[in-house]
């Protein structure tokens, strides 16, 4: 699907920000709010002229801000010659005709943003199909403001039949019959995943997520961790689909790494509904590794938005391991309010590496799965044992001697039987 965000020729779309102080915001939340809407349309790649916000009570029904108001941020917009008016708020498909009609250029809401964004983003085919999803569940009660005509188109039986279907009624029926077509689409990406999922579990490698803010640095940990090469960039949303890689940690045990969308303030929940076969990776995974850019003055905030979004998946119970990244680009220390809050953060930078090796360290101990401890004696002339030994268990310690070496490991239970044939004494499970 096209992009939301089109213009007459190739400048940069100029667009005017609009934000509203409710009674149930404070300036400063509103100001955070909309700093954070420049930046999602510096992202889209959008000039921004201007902005402006309305103090109010409550939304007006008609065009969310007050007619005054409309009218003085219409005379800005025309002076900036502006293309594009955003609202920080979602807008009604009404009060987006009204405004429309004020400002006379294209209104668009945070929830279009987000969703343009995404389109530009999304690479896989899965991705596309999401977003396209989204997009048309959005664009769906939007319809009438693109067809002001709606004229009738005759019948298909000759010119004695009746008036044929309006154009607004032929396009909805094209765009269920596109979204129940990406529907079952979707259904066949989450029948492939499950069969990866069981496949993993096959090989009982655990799964760690890496959820997060958008920004946070979750694909620069995937990269630093794994050494994948996942785009990072300083930018909102820099990558949509998910990238899983192998980590294997100093407890020589292996782990499945999944780096996933970062989530926002505000998420469109038609978004959140069209990510649920990405998402389900989130859902299914031992362990959360929660980034957090501690550096933002909103990381509180920023926690408790990634909170909300897991809690709607349906992800709210599962086991997290805090992660405090960019360190490097904080003064004075951590807070200790953030310190006692979460006293089981690991604290690092993925950019430049520091913290790793503690965090390596406490991933190994969350996800440490049961794990047999073995007195093994082999041969030293069985050289194949023993290199799967160092591969597959964590050797605690070893001693060669004589014609064999004697090792004390701690194995997966499942390849058990494969050094039975070598165990001197079993040891308890540990």
């Amino acid at each position: 699907m096209k992009s939301l965000i089109q213009t007459r020729d190739t400048r940069s779309v100029r667009v005017f920000l609009i934000g509203v102080e409710l009674k149930s915001r404070t300036a400063a939340e509103v100001r955070e709010s909309l700093a954070e809407l420049e930046e999602l349309a510096t992202t889209a790649g959008t000039l921004i002229i201007g902005e402006g916000v309305q103090k109010m009570a409550a939304p007006v029904a008609a065009t969310y801000i007050g007619p005054g108001k409309a009218a003085e941020f219409a005379r800005l917009g025309r002076e900036g010659d502006v293309d594009t008016v955003i609202f920080d708020d979602e807008l009604s498909p009404a009060q987006t005709r009204n405004l429309e009609k004020i400002f006379g250029c294209k209104i668009m809401d945070r929830t279009a943003l987000i969703l343009d964004i995404f389109g530009q983003r999304a690479r896989t085919r899965e991705g596309k199909l999401q977003i396209e999803h989204a997009q048309l569940e959005y664009l769906l009660p939007r319809l009438t403001r693109y067809w002001s005509h709606l004229s009738r188109q005759r019948g298909s039986t000759g010119s004695i039949g009746g008036e044929g279907e309006s154009q607004l009624e032929a396009d909805r029926r094209k765009i269920q019959e596109r979204l129940d077509k990406i529907a079952d689409e979707l259904d066949k990406v989450r029948r492939q995943r499950e069969t990866q999922r069981a496949g993993r579990q096959r090989s009982h490698w655990p799964l760690a997520s890496i959820v997060g803010y958008t920004n946070a640095g979750k694909s620069t940990l995937l990269n630093q961790l794994t050494g994948a090469a996942v785009l990072a960039e300083d930018k909102l949303f820099a990558t949509l689909d998910p990238t899983t890689r192998r980590l294997k940690l100093p407890t020589n045990q292996n782990v499945l790494l999944t780096d996933t969308v970062g989530f926002i303030k505000k998420l469109p929940h038609g978004l959140v509904e069209a990510f649920k076969a990405t998402l389900e990776e989130v859902v299914q995974a031992d362990l959360l590794v929660h980034v957090v850019d501690i550096s933002h003055p909103q990381a509180e905030e920023q926690i408790d938005a990634v909170n909300t979004v897991l809690t709607e998946i349906g992800a709210a119970e599962k086991p997290v391991l805090m992660v405090f990244n960019k360190i490097d680009q904080v003064t004075g220390g951590i807070a200790p309010r953030m310190r006692e809050k979460y006293p089981h953060a690991v604290a690092i930078s993925a950019k430049t590496g520091e913290g790793v090796a503690p965090l390596l360290a406490e991933l190994g101990t969350q996800l440490r799965p049961i794990r047999e401890f073995l007195d093994l004696r082999v041969p030293q002339e069985r050289a194949a044992v023993i290199a799967r030994i160092h591969a597959v268990g964590q050797v605690v310690t070893s001693r060669y001697s004589g014609k064999n070496a004697r090792f004390k490991v701690r194995i997966p239970p499942h390849l058990h039987d494969e050094f039975a044939p070598f165990v001197v004494a079993e040891q308890p499970r540990q």
